[in-house]
């Protein structure tokens, strides 16, 4: 049986439970319950992830709200757009460096601008505007189409619900938003097995 990992920060750990159970027959999926935060925390999970559980046919990924969030005192992005994109590059290439596929999913978007607690236990304070979100999409879209990565285009989707699909923290999804980005998932990785 094929094998999948989703990894990314708190909006996949919102789905990943979902598409485990959409895929239950088609393949093995595999996950962390640790959010993956930002480029580089995400680049050694996903290190980890190979280490202790071996060779994964597809990876499904994403990061974008901790890399642009500006969290105070600071007076820039954690990492800017280059930065950003240097953070996904070395990710792209990791994963094909293991013959895995890699599928990106970029940043779904913000319906009001704001600051709140992540959910997943970190107790760090976010900051989101939909403009920061659009930039940082545009770029690493940018990136992933000038090598051949798949975008799993959940900023769209996410358009289309009431409130862009936010639960009341107006950051994370709804249950019903993780619904639909647990179908768009599932697609995709049923599309690549």
């Amino acid at each position: 049986m094929k094998r999948v990992l989703l990894i990314g920060d708190s909006i996949r750990i919102g789905y990943q439970d979902l598409v485990k159970e959409l895929l239950k027959e088609d393949c093995e999926v595999f996950y962390c319950d640790d959010n993956s935060r930002f480029v580089q925390y995400l680049y050694w999970q996903l290190n980890q992830m190979y280490h202790h559980h071996g060779h994964f046919d597809i990876v499904h990924f994403n990061s974008g709200y901790w890399d642009m969030n500006i969290e105070a005192p600071m007076k820039e992005a954690l990492n800017p757009i280059p930065e950003y994109i240097d953070g996904l590059k070395k990710i792209v290439s990791y994963i094909k460096s293991q013959n895995s596929l890699p599928i990106f999913a970029n940043t779904c978007p913000i319906y009001f601008d704001g600051s709140g607690k992540d959910n997943s236990g970190t107790n760090a304070s976010l900051t989101y505007r939909n403009e920061w979100v659009i930039q940082y999409n545009e770029a690493s879209e940018s990136f992933m189409r000038a090598n051949q990565i798949q975008v799993n285009d959940l900023y769209t989707e996410m358009l289309k619900g009431k409130l862009y699909y936010k639960c009341p923290d107006m950051l994370h999804l709804s249950d019903e938003g993780n619904r639909v980005c647990a179908e768009m998932v599932a697609k995709i990785i049923k599309m690549n097995l």
